[in-house]
């Protein structure tokens, strides 16, 4: 696989580096990544892309001051189409929400306008944000994943690194079923750093081996690469793979910095992320 972690644009971005918090707002703080340095690797156009989603994001340490200096919090989630050409590194979006902190506005849909505006600009698509004051935080429980779970299934695991030879099907005979998974987990592009998540998938088509998708989804443990990526590259390995009629992928990474990402992929354009949160996050 093509290593483009030292590309410009990654090398520029505050990942991995020593970094001063400013607590006065400041949008200049987002750093944009442009998604077709990972696209480019699995063979998908952005002119053509495979499939439609969205990432949607949650704050969960959102906070700044009204006009008479009083601190207000608020949850926020933030939803990014798939088909924008640039994501957000997640520092620089923890270091952008905390240059709220000490800044004086009027209002909570004052702070939510800013977001949206600011978040659009850089992702280059208009971005959905919503603010949960702490009378609706119960907008957000927690809520089990649908379908079989898979990770009490007794296999043995050599492959740490994203293998497609492990994903075979169980027979011709078509089904439809949702699975899930706790035990996906990958690192940090750019620090190495563990990213842990669970894992939905929904489809439709070839009766698929659970025991070796199993296996694939652990064999990421060692691998490299942004949430939104891996979510795309286990997307487009399932299609090529089985073909299913209908595919979705979704998966809810548990939070750092106050931040969790959760992307969702899926082949039908009328299909929206489920609202999900586990206990994890």
């Amino acid at each position: 696989m093509t290593d483009y972690s030292n590309s410009p644009e990654l090398q520029a971005s505050v990942l991995g580096k020593t970094t001063q918090y400013s607590d006065q707002y400041d949008a200049s703080l987002l750093h944009p990544i442009a998604r077709k340095l990972n696209r480019s690797q699995i063979g998908v156009s952005e002119q053509a892309l495979p499939f439609f989603g969205e990432d949607t994001w949650t704050g969960y340490e959102l906070s700044w001051l009204n006009l008479k200096g009083k601190p207000q919090v608020a949850v926020a989630t933030f939803v990014f189409a798939c088909q924008s050409a640039k994501i957000i590194e997640s520092k620089s979006f923890k270091l952008y929400l905390n240059s709220f902190n000490q800044t004086r506005f009027d209002s909570l849909a004052s702070v939510q306008a800013i977001l949206a505006r600011d978040l659009s600009a850089a992702a280059e698509t208009d971005v959905r944000v919503t603010l949960y004051s702490p009378r609706e935080f119960n907008c957000l429980p927690f809520t089990d994943l649908p379908g079989i779970c898979l990770d009490e299934l007794d296999i043995e695991c050599h492959e740490y690194a994203p293998n497609t030879q492990l994903l075979v099907a169980k027979s011709d005979e078509l089904v439809s079923e949702t699975l899930h998974s706790h035990l996906l987990k990958s690192n940090c592009l750019i620090t190495s750093q563990p990213d842990w998540a669970s894992i939905v998938i929904r489809y439709e088509g070839k009766a698929i081996c659970h025991a070796s998708l199993l296996k694939y989804l652990v064999s990421f443990r060692s691998h490299n690469e942004f949430h939104e990526q891996c979510v795309e590259r286990i997307y487009c390995d399932l299609q090529n793979a089985f073909a299913p009629t209908m595919l979705e992928v979704y998966a809810r990474y548990t939070r750092r910095g106050g931040l969790d990402i959760n992307p969702f992929r899926s082949s039908h354009s009328n299909r929206t992320s489920m609202l999900l949160r586990t206990n994890r996050q």
